[in-house]
């Protein structure tokens, strides 16, 4: 397996965390108006939740599924509380995080099936 897969691997947890933290501290931030970025904001959501879900779907552990629902719950409640802190809560950017926890296991299962036997890293 390649070093960064197993680094990924074994620090599942710790990663998955720090970027949970990462994404909740952004998304809960008050602020006037959005910066200045490119591309949409759905686009957004969409990459920092498939990063979100992909350590946990490379180490793929028996509770995958879980975390995965748990994750698509946290982005349901960071829209929720959104107004309350002077950001706009949309439905369509659950979706868009939905989509990305989807994208998160697809791009960890196409990976972990190139990079090691079987589909099972070691």
């Amino acid at each position: 397996m390649y070093p960064l897969l197993r680094f990924v691997s074994t620090y599942w947890i710790a990663i998955t965390a720090l970027l949970l933290a990462i994404i909740t501290a952004l998304s809960l931030y008050p602020m006037d108006k959005l910066p200045p970025v490119p591309g949409s904001d759905k686009t957004h959501h969409l990459i920092a939740y498939a990063a979100l879900m992909f350590p946990a779907a490379l180490r793929k552990p028996s509770y995958w599924l879980i975390v995965a629902a748990f994750f698509v719950c946290w982005s349901g409640g960071i829209e929720l509380i959104q107004p309350y802190v002077n950001r706009y809560g949309e439905w369509l950017d659950m979706a868009a995080n939905t989509a990305g926890v989807v994208c998160g296991l697809f791009i960890a299962q196409i990976i972990r099936f190139f990079a090691s036997d079987n589909g099972k890293l070691s």
